[in-house]
């Protein structure tokens, strides 16, 4: 690998938890979970996912779900299938 260079960024210690317990799950480290989206940035030549914001209705949907209105409860796919009509 020869040459490193080093990263430094500060974020809330909540998010920084929750993102590390993910790249667990997924066996990566922060290093190497941080050098895949560097990898990606420079592979799509930007970022490996879309930055927009949110519209009126999208913001009004995620409100409501985290207040848990509006939310349909399904058992497991095939539940949910079915509710879907599909």
């Amino acid at each position: 690998m020869g040459k490193t260079a080093m990263v430094r960024a500060r974020l809330e210690p909540d998010l920084k938890e929750r993102a590390e317990n993910v790249f667990h799950r997924l066996g990566l480290s922060a290093t190497q979970a941080i050098t895949v989206f560097y990898k990606q940035v420079e592979l799509r030549d930007g970022l490996p996912f879309d930055v927009v914001v949110p519209r009126a209705t999208t913001e009004r949907t995620f409100g409501a779900s985290e207040a848990g209105r509006d939310l349909v409860v399904c058992e497991d796919a095939d539940d949910m299938f079915r509710k879907l009509g599909i």
